[in-house]
């Protein structure tokens, strides 16, 4: 397993050190010690082994292996004929702006998508499909907007009417 920090920047090395400081414990109490090279390399592919495919680990959910961590996760995979005809699908992490909308460039062209005020500063996860998009509140799940961009327009409105409502009374009556 090979784990890169940052140069010159001593936040990133924790894990680094803490792999090592284990690797290190872990061959301390193996008896009798390895006297070659050969049986060195044994004895870290047998911790490699024993760390990535039997020891829980703590930071991961459900104390899971490295390994069956891995094999959960989805993998990329080639799009038989290529991606001609796919669609032009992404996510994204923003945050609501203080007046209440997010930006999104489809199409090489900017489009403010109104949410609302009262989620201004709200973080959200947007996802699009060509000209759909969904955008959702990171911390609760919920479904804030969902739409079809409509690319002769740079903004793209609630669809709630404006101005005050009164209660009880649909609008335009």
């Amino acid at each position: 397993m090979q784990k890169n920090g940052s140069p010159s920047h001593p936040q990133t090395q924790g894990k680094v050190e803490r792999f090592q400081q284990t690797m290190k414990n872990w061959l301390r109490a193996h008896d009798p010690q390895p006297t070659t090279i050969n049986e060195l390399q044994l004895l870290l592919d047998e911790f490699a082994t024993e760390y990535n495919q039997h020891r829980p680990h703590r930071s991961l959910p459900h104390r899971a292996t490295p390994a069956a961590h891995y094999t959960a996760l989805p993998k990329a995979a080639p799009i038989a004929g290529g991606r001609d005809h796919d669609a032009h699908t992404r996510v994204r992490h923003d945050k609501v702006d203080k007046t209440g909308c997010i930006t999104l460039r489809i199409a090489s062209k900017l489009h403010h998508i109104g949410i609302s005020r009262t989620h201004a500063g709200t973080h959200v996860l947007v996802l699009v499909n060509d000209l759909e998009v969904a955008i959702i509140n990171t911390a609760t799940g919920e479904l804030l907007r969902e739409l079809t961009i409509d690319p002769s327009r740079d903004y793209q409105p609630t669809g709630r009417p404006k101005g005050p409502q009164k209660h009880g009374k649909p609008p335009n009556q």
